[in-house]
C-alpha cells in the first residue's frame, strides 16, 4: 500500500498487498464477524484502513504464525481485551497524575 492512506480499498488492492486471493478474503469475511466491509451500490466491497489492518492481522495469525481459524478468533479477542485494559490503565494513570498535581 502507498504512504497516504485511502478512505477505502477494493478487495483487489487488499488481496494484492497481502499476496492472497480475493476468495480467501471473502472466506475470512464469513469466519470473522468483525470483518464486515461496507458495499457500494454495485455491491463492491469497500475496506477501510481499519479493515485492512484487521485482515493483515488475520493473515499474520493464520498464514505466518500457524493459528487455526478458531485460534485466530480467540487471539483477536485477547488482543482487543488487552488493548482495552491498556487504555483503562492509561486513563487511571492520567487521573492519578492530575490528583497528585492538585495535592
Amino acid at each position: 500500500m502507498d504512504e497516504t492512506p485511502k478512505r477505502y480499498y477494493s478487495i483487489a488492492e487488499v488481496a494484492e498487498a497481502l499476496g492472497v486471493s480475493k476468495s480467501l478474503i471473502r472466506f475470512w469475511e464469513t469466519k470473522f464477524p468483525q470483518l464486515r466491509p461496507s458495499k457500494n451500490s454495485k455491491g463492491d466491497r469497500r475496506f477501510t484502513p481499519d479493515h485492512f489492518a484487521l485482515i493483515r492481522n488475520i493473515y499474520e495469525l493464520v498464514k505466518v504464525r500457524g493459528f487455526t481459524l478458531e485460534g485466530a478468533k480467540k487471539e483477536l479477542v485477547r488482543q482487543r481485551e488487552k488493548k482495552v485494559r491498556l487504555q483503562e490503565l492509561k486513563a487511571m494513570r492520567d487521573f492519578l497524575k492530575q490528583l497528585k498535581e492538585r495535592l
